[in-house]
């Protein structure tokens, strides 16, 4: 039992008490936001902007450059999420799910192919291509931008970039030495995948309706 303990949580002997206590705090919120999330509830907003934050920071300090533009995106996204999930489209309505459109693909595919491009400048910038985690941190960071931005724009959608994104960083976050986060993103694709559903049943009950 103790080799297995070690073998999870021993990397975090060299980190500071309060580097382990935030990171804890972050995936706590972390959590909470995807699960409200797939709630369809507002609060995924401010939860998921308290994680970030905390990821900023901590990414700062660990000079993980791909994860903390993540968390810095997402921390923007949320600003700009909250802002359309509250906005009524009309009299009594706020912006509902739905389907990507066509122009919104479009976009989807601009915003990956951008992000690879920005964050393989950044990585060259600071000498990161060091090894294959720097090609991984490429990838997930253009899938979760992605994400992030259709889920802003309550696209359903968004669950299957989060589920992919997660599914990849599970084992990566693990190599990196940051269990609990990579323990997060474990809960976090089957969260996605109930969360893909609740909205597919919510969307098609809405347009039954209609």
């Amino acid at each position: 039992m103790q080799e297995i303990f070690d073998f999870l949580f021993g990397q975090y002997k060299t980190y500071s008490t309060t580097e382990t206590t935030l990171e804890i705090v972050a995936v706590i919120f972390g959590f909470l936001s995807v699960w409200f999330s797939k709630q369809n509830k507002i609060w995924v907003f401010p939860t998921g902007m308290i994680s970030t934050a905390i990821f900023v920071y901590l990414l700062f300090k660990w000079e993980l450059l791909g994860d903390m533009m993540i968390n810095g995106y997402y921390f923007i996204m949320s600003v700009y999420g909250w802002y359309i999930w509250t906005r009524k489209v009309d009299e009594t309505h706020v912006t509902p799910i739905s389907w990507t459109t066509t122009k919104e693909k479009k976009t989807s595919v601009f915003i990956f192919i951008a992000t690879l491009i920005f964050v393989y400048a950044v990585y060259n910038y600071f000498d990161k291509w060091t090894s294959w985690v720097a090609y991984a941190d490429t990838i997930t960071t253009a899938i979760f931008f992605v994400g992030m931005w259709l889920m802003a724009k309550r696209k359903i959608e968004n669950w299957l970039f989060w589920i992919l994104g997660d599914i990849i960083s599970v084992p990566l976050y693990f190599y990196k030495g940051f269990t609990f986060t990579s323990l997060q993103y474990f809960g976090f694709t089957f969260i996605a995948i109930f969360g893909y559903l609740a909205w597919k049943k919510n969307l098609n009950k809405s347009q039954s309706i209609s």
